[in-house]
C-alpha cells in the first residue's frame, strides 16, 4: 500500500518522560518539509493546548463512533483515554509528496505497521529509568497517581521497542536528534521515494522499480 506514496511516513513512539516530543519539535525546526499529523484525543487539554494544534480533541461516544466507521488509520486506549490518527488526512499527504510523521504509541504503531509497513518506525529510550521518573516530575503536568501509573506502564511500553526498525537512547539530546535526523535522511533515499520524487529522472534513465532488488 505505501508504495503508492511519494512522501515518507515516520512513526515515532516512547513511554512516556522519555523525551519524545521535545524530539520531535527539535526535529520539525530542522526538518520543515515534515508535517506531523495531529491526532484526535479524548483526554482534557493540558495547561496552553490548543484543539487542532497539539491535537483535536474529541468525546468518547464521538470518538468510538468515528474509529467504528474506520476513519482512523490507527487508535488506541491509552492511560484511560482514546488517541487516533486520521486515515485520510496522511494518505492524502504523502500522495501528495508530504514527509509525515506520527507520535503515537507502540499499539498504534502496530495498528500502522500493517498497512504501511516500510514506514520508519523509530523507538525512543530513557537512558534509565530513574531518569525516566526524573523527567515526568519535572515535566509538571501531571498529578503524583498519574506519574506513577505511568512509570508502571512504561516496563510494559518498552517491551515493545524490538518491534520497531530503529531505537534511540536518549541520553544526550544532540546525538538523539541527530540520530532521529540521519533516520530521516536515509529513509528519503529509499528507492521507491526516490523513484516517486523523480519519475521523470528515472525515465530518463531507463530505471524501473521491477529492477529493484
Amino acid at each position: 500500500m505505501s508504495q503508492n506514496f511519494s512522501g515518507s511516513l515516520f512513526v515515532v513512539a516512547a513511554p512516556s518522560g522519555a523525551g519524545k516530543s521535545t524530539l520531535v519539535n527539535a526535529l520539525l525546526a530542522q526538518e520543515p518539509a515534515i508535517k506531523l499529523s495531529i491526532s484526535t484525543t479524548t483526554r482534557q487539554p493540558r495547561p496552553g493546548e490548543e484543539h487542532g494544534r497539539e491535537y483535536f480533541f474529541d468525546s468518547a461516544d464521538s470518538f468510538v463512533k468515528r474509529a467504528a466507521e474506520g476513519e482512523f488509520l490507527e487508535w488506541a486506549e491509552v492511560h484511560g483515554n482514546y488517541y487516533g490518527t486520521s486515515r485520510v488526512t496522511v494518505e492524502e499527504h504523502m500522495k501528495a509528496g508530504t514527509d509525515i510523521l506520527l507520535e503515537i504509541d507502540w499499539q498504534g504503531a502496530r495498528q500502522v505497521k500493517a498497512l504501511f509497513p516500510t514506514a520508519a518506525f523509530i523507538f525512543i529510550l530513557p537512558p534509565s529509568i530513574a531518569a525516566l521518573e526524573e523527567r515526568l516530575h519535572k515535566r509538571g503536568t501531571d498529578e503524583p497517581h498519574i506519574i506513577t501509573k505511568r512509570l508502571l506502564a512504561a516496563g510494559g511500553e518498552i517491551a515493545h521497542a524490538p518491534e520497531f526498525d530503529y531505537v534511540i537512547i536518549n541520553e544526550n539530546f544532540n546525538v538523539a536528534l541527530e540520530e532521529m535526523r540521519s533516520i530521516v535522511r536515509a529513509t528519503r533515499c529509499r528507492f521507491a521515494q526516490q523513484m516517486a520524487r523523480n519519475a521523470s529522472l528515472f525515465a530518463q534513465l531507463g530505471i524501473h522499480a521491477q529492477q529493484a532488488l
